[in-house]
């Protein structure tokens, strides 16, 4: 194949789906295995109990992720 057949290489792209697949594995990792590893040493009461705090995390991550998504566009402007 030819180098001028090729389309172009949209790095933002890839970069946008890298980052929305990082902060899906951040909120995977922060929840699901975070609370399953409490669960297994605390036990199931303690997991409920922790939950809460763990979504608190992963919404932080999700709202700081955001903040800087806005920047990024501004600055693009």
């Amino acid at each position: 194949m030819d180098s001028k057949e090729r389309p172009p290489t949209d790095y933002r792209g890839l970069r946008k789906r890298n980052e929305l697949w990082l902060l899906a594995a951040a909120f995977v990792v922060l929840v699901v295995v975070g609370g399953g590893l409490i669960g297994l040493l605390f036990g199931l009461g303690n997991m409920l109990t922790a939950l809460p705090c763990l979504l608190a995390g992963a919404g932080a991550i999700a709202i700081l992720y955001l903040f800087f998504a806005l920047i990024g566009r501004w600055a693009d402007k």
